[in-house]
């Protein structure tokens, strides 16, 4: 019986999450891990209305700011997986970990 631990990386801060998923990499390569991905999805671009005031009454332009997003996957090697999900990451990076258990084929 395998796990994968999927890994969601989500920041505003380009820079900072591209560091972080090397980091990642790095990690898996010295610890021979298996390791799929980064898969880069589109950025996503939003926009917040802003208004001046509580009543309607005025707006300031649109907070427009973007959003990458990675997604990694660390299979087998559990110790691996424990550190990457335990570790301190930089505020603006935004980290969601998911584990799935995978039988293998023709197994019990």
């Amino acid at each position: 019986m395998t796990f994968v631990t999927k890994l969601r990386l989500q920041s505003g801060d380009r820079a900072a999450l591209e560091r972080v998923v090397e980091d990642i990499r790095s990690a898996a390569e010295r610890k021979g891990a298996e390791l799929k991905g980064p898969h880069s999805e589109p950025p996503s671009r939003l926009r917040v209305p802003q208004h001046k005031r509580v009543d309607g009454g005025g707006r300031f332009s649109d907070w427009d700011y973007v959003v990458y997003a990675r997604e990694l996957e660390i299979h087998g090697h559990d110790e691996l997986a424990r550190r990457v999900t335990h570790r301190e990451f930089p505020s603006s990076v935004h980290v969601e970990a998911e584990l799935e258990q995978v039988n293998p084929l023709g197994g019990s």
